[in-house]
């Protein structure tokens, strides 16, 4: 059985030197004293990580509360990791689609009619810094 990387004679022989050194009547306060410093780093831990959740739950809390704002009013509601990235409107999607479809009849019915094929280029969208 390894405990720290080490065997269980190691264990035993590192005890039988603490019991050496420190006597058995300070024994007990040893292990005492050795149980409030793990149970106070635990707590430091803890509180760590509760610190960190709660202000987590506080920025969620703020995010929502814009979001029910910009629902409430008129304005489109702006997602606060996607500010600045959407660049396109609904409108603008189905008036690119349209262009789409409308580029790829003309290019059938030229395929069709036996004319060589337009060049396809693709569209990218561009960032609004």
């Amino acid at each position: 059985m390894k405990f720290f990387g080490m065997g269980g004679l190691e264990l035993v022989i590192i005890l039988v030197v603490i019991l050496l050194i420190f006597g058995p009547k300070n024994l007990p306060k040893l292990g005492n004293a050795f149980g409030k410093t793990v149970s106070n780093l635990r707590a430091g831990m803890n509180e760590g990580k509760k610190k960190k959740q709660d202000e987590d739950a506080a920025e969620a809390a703020d995010a929502a509360e814009k979001a029910d704002a910009a629902a409430s009013s008129e304005e489109p509601a702006i997602v606060p990791e996607l500010e600045g990235e959407v660049t396109m409107t609904a409108e603008d999607i189905v008036e690119e689609a349209e262009n789409i479809v409308s580029e790829a009849a003309e290019d059938a019915a030229a395929a069709m009619a036996g004319e060589p094929q337009k060049r396809v280029v693709k569209k990218v969208v561009k960032k609004k810094a």
